[in-house]
């Protein structure tokens, strides 16, 4: 990143536009967000990274106090007017993101009473989290081999082998060393990940740095409140299998054996994906059997409190009884036995 003083210097001396990293990122940033969501999120970082750096845009002008009594000079007055404008309108979208917090914060308890697990997608950026997302729940989320292609959090449900269901959460794309602007404009979609019940490191095994790359996702959980130390939180998806080599592939399977936190996939040729699926099921049901219930078509309660706590994978019903398939926990399931008292059918 360069200083304001630096980055005027050199655009004298080159007589050009020059941007720094963080203000490629932002241009990178503004020119993928779509939603409305996206847009405010990133004027806001943009307005938060002008604001530090207009003594910059106004040297040109002389910036002595002058005139009279307490005036100061043409660029003095022009910084502190450009400054207002930029703080008004921060108040502006920050109280429009905070809106935006708590529509989320009403969203994740509304699927809290949905009994289906969240599993977050995140990783470096261009390492295939919207691809993998596409191939595993059939939707049609931008995929492009170009940074930031995803900015806003998209969610789908996910049928796992045995029925059970997850929703699947696509999120932005982690960089080195992330600027703090954009930390704290993109909070509402960070928190989604923060919100998880587990988190799917998407990696670019194929990039000769990915180990760097996989250091800096890291850091960025950690930053967001994330103990990626936690057993059973984290799992790294070993994407891009399809641009190793066979004896690449061959040692990183020799790797990944026996590991049940490591899945070697190909997003793109949709390789190792059922093992990844099994894998999900072992992580977020493992405490879970699947039982079928016998109840009276009369006891809507005890029906609607089956939904609500645990996964229903198949319903039927007769003139008598309603039939249900369910995944639930034991202590859900002891729970039932003391409202309801029913048998297992």
């Amino acid at each position: 990143d360069l200083s304001p003083v630096q980055q005027r210097n050199l655009e004298k001396c080159w007589q050009c536009k020059v941007i720094d990293r963080t203000g490629l990122i932002l241009e990178i940033f503004g020119k993928r967000a779509s939603s409305h969501e996206g847009r405010l999120q990133v004027e806001f970082a943009a307005l938060t990274y002008q604001r530090s750096r207009l003594i910059r845009a106004w040297t040109h002008l002389e910036r002595q106090r002058g005139g009279y009594g307490f005036l100061g000079g043409p660029g003095e007055s022009q910084i502190e007017s450009d400054r207002r404008q930029i703080d008004r309108r921060l108040k502006q979208i920050r109280k429009k993101l905070s809106s935006v917090v708590k529509n989320r914060r009403l969203q994740r308890n509304a699927r809290s009473r949905i009994p289906f697990p969240i599993v977050a997608l995140v990783g470096y950026t261009n390492a295939g989290k919207s691809t993998l997302f596409n191939r595993l729940t059939q939707a049609n989320v931008l995929a492009k081999d170009q940074l930031f292609s995803t900015l806003d959090p998209t969610m789908r449900r996910l049928e796992l082998p045995s029925g059970q269901s997850v929703i699947l959460s696509d999120t932005v794309g982690f960089i080195s060393n992330i600027p703090t602007q954009l930390i704290a404009a993109f909070r509402a979609t960070l928190e989604e990940v923060v919100a998880a019940d587990l988190i799917l490191n998407v990696r670019d095994i194929s990039h000769p740095e990915h180990s760097a790359q996989n250091k800096n996702v890291h850091n960025t959980l950690i930053n967001i409140g994330i103990d990626v130390g936690q057993t059973g939180k984290l799992i790294d998806v070993l994407n891009k299998t399809d641009r190793l080599s066979s004896q690449e592939n061959h040692e990183l399977s020799f790797k990944a054996h026996g590991n049940p936190c490591q899945i070697a996939v190909s997003a793109k040729k949709g390789t190792g994906l059922y093992h990844l699926l099994t894998s999900l099921e072992n992580h977020l049901f493992m405490d879970h059997e699947i039982l079928e219930f016998s109840v009276g078509v009369g006891n809507g309660e005890a029906v609607a409190w089956l939904y609500r706590h645990g996964n229903v994978l198949s319903r039927s019903q007769t003139d008598q009884n309603v039939q249900m398939r369910v995944s639930i926990n034991g202590r859900s399931k002891a729970r039932f036995d003391q409202l309801f008292g029913l048998k297992q059918a």
